[in-house]
């Protein structure tokens, strides 16, 4: 049940304490451009270091600088190893640019991102970033459009567990009330398609699982959730009432609704 293949790392901080590092100062707070935790020196090392051993490498980074300055790091260390499979991941991408979603594309750098952190944080980004930056926030469909797989998940305990409430973040980008209307910057939410691959399979594809899991196919783990709704075809915010009937793991039983609700 366990697969260790990448090794974690904590670059800058978090956006809602004004510790996500940027190149430009904080639209709220003008002194602010946010701290880095660790050299981009050092995430060179660990990642030649993994990459010799045939590991991965996931870098916790939130702000443009953040991001910019891993993708630099990670490009210095592959050009030792330009054809590896390596699945580096950057977790959270949280806010970028248009120029380092290329660079993303051009490394082969996941963008393993965690749908509800954008509706928890929307009602205070633009406060935090200003409007400019605020329009490559959480920018899922520019990512998918570049052509990038997206990991999803919840960053637990930070945010729920419940991976619904991230596929009704990721369609709708809207809080549980259906607010904003239309959602916030609804110009990069993701289809539902996209939203269900997010939580299986190009879930598996960043952990170098594909083959396995994230799929109902001969040969896999028989991982499988058996909802009451059909998430295809309902509306987004029907996704928040949906029950789990059952689960399946490794084709075992493990799970049943016994509440007769459905």
């Amino acid at each position: 049940m366990l697969k260790v293949k990448s090794v974690k790392l904590f670059f800058d901080g978090a956006l809602g304490s004004r510790g996500a590092a940027f190149f430009e100062p904080y639209a709220d707070d003008p002194s602010n451009i946010g701290l880095l935790r660790i050299t981009p020196e050092y995430i060179t090392k660990v990642a030649k270091a993994a990459l010799a051993a045939g590991m991965g490498v996931n870098t916790h980074c939130i702000g443009i600088r953040g991001n910019r300055l891993c993708l630099d790091a990670y490009g210095e260390a592959l050009k030792d190893y330009p054809d590896v499979d390596h699945r580096f991941r950057i977790e959270h991408a949280q806010i970028v640019r248009a120029e380092d979603i290329e660079l993303f594309t051009e490394l082969g750098v996941i963008p393993a991102m965690q749908p509800t952190h954008c509706t928890s944080d929307m009602r205070f980004i633009a406060e935090r970033t200003g409007e400019e930056r605020a329009k490559y926030s959480y920018a899922w469909r520019s990512f998918i459009d570049a052509g990038h797989k997206i990991p999803c998940g919840s960053d637990f305990p930070v945010e729920s567990v419940n991976p619904l409430y991230g596929i009704y973040s990721a369609v709708s980008r809207q809080d549980h009330q259906g607010m904003p209307e239309n959602g916030w910057h609804p110009e990069q939410k993701m289809t539902i398609e996209e939203a269900i691959k997010g939580f299986t399979i190009w879930a598996a594809y960043g952990a170098w699982q594909e083959d396995v899991l994230g799929s109902i196919e001969v040969g896999k783990m028989a991982d499988i959730t058996i909802l009451d709704k059909d998430l295809l075809t309902i509306e987004p915010e029907d996704i928040l009432t949906t029950k789990v009937l059952a689960t399946i793991v490794g084709g075992d039983v493990k799970y049943i609704n016994s509440s007769g609700s459905r």
